[in-house]
């Protein structure tokens, strides 16, 4: 098995090379506005994977790869002889997908603020459902005698003061039995 670090190395500088080589020596008028954002490696160093993006439309990507595809052979020729390795990887282009993932992300979060100021707008229109402080405030000190009605309301106030009667059934705060 051969170290990750080596083959991290040996991606980045695959990378280099093709980019420097699409650029200074491939012609090929299908090759449009190619960008190489990455290179991986397999664990045996035989195989490399070259992510490209390419800038406009499905056309000219398929041009592109086209272009790719027929540059392979001195492509992989350059990066043998560049890099010196015993054995030659063999490259394989893929399309990345980051600019379309990039794309939906963005309509997501366009979505997402459009929902953020629809919800900004009602809150300032909106209004308290009840009063706008819902919480109970402690008595002031004329109020202090208001808390007994409001505890004792229909009933009187001795009767349900002490219903913890007990084992000997005594009746209570209320009651007189001793």
């Amino acid at each position: 098995m051969t170290d990750t670090a080596r083959a991290r190395k040996l991606a980045d500088r695959i990378r280099v090379v093709v980019a420097e080589t699409l650029q200074r020596r491939i012609k090929d008028p299908r090759l449009g506005y190619v960008t190489i954002t990455d290179t991986r490696v397999t664990g045996d160093l035989r195989e490399a994977t070259v992510f490209y993006t390419v800038f406009g439309d499905d056309e000219e990507r398929a041009a592109s790869a086209a272009a790719l595809e027929s540059a392979k052979g001195v492509l992989r020729s350059e990066v043998g002889r560049q890099t010196g390795v015993r054995f030659t990887p063999s490259l394989t282009f893929v399309a990345d997908a980051i600019p379309e993932n990039a794309r939906t992300i963005e309509d997501l979060l366009a979505k997402a603020r459009a929902a953020d100021e629809e919800v900004r707008k009602s809150a300032t229109d909106a209004a308290y459902a009840g009063e706008a402080d819902p919480y109970r405030k402690p008595a002031e000190d004329g109020e202090d005698g208001d808390e007994g009605e409001d505890a004792g309301e229909g009933e009187d106030a001795g009767e349900g003061a002490g219903t913890d009667a007990g084992a000997d059934g005594a009746e209570g705060a209320g009651g007189e039995n001793r």
